[in-house]
């Protein structure tokens, strides 16, 4: 897991919102936007703040979305 994914959620007040998990979900987003590792594509200013709060609420969204899924009350036939 990324240490700059850390520090940056840390920075901005929102590591205690995310999980374990939900961190290695924006490290491979931020890989995948910029084709480096999350910590060299921060480190070399790839991914600027605004778009690393973008990262973090798509993530947040997809886990909000899962979580209702499974939530769905089932329905008898």
């Amino acid at each position: 897991m990324s240490k700059l994914v850390r520090e940056w959620l840390a920075r901005l007040g929102l590591l205690h919102l995310t999980t374990h998990e939900d961190r290695l979900e924006i490290d491979r987003e931020i890989e995948i936007r910029t084709g480096y590792y999350c910590d060299d594509a921060i480190a070399m200013g790839l991914i600027s703040e605004e778009e690393f709060l973008e990262i973090v609420r798509e993530v947040m969204e997809r886990k909000k979305r899962r979580r209702k899924k499974r939530r769905a009350p089932m329905i008898p036939s």
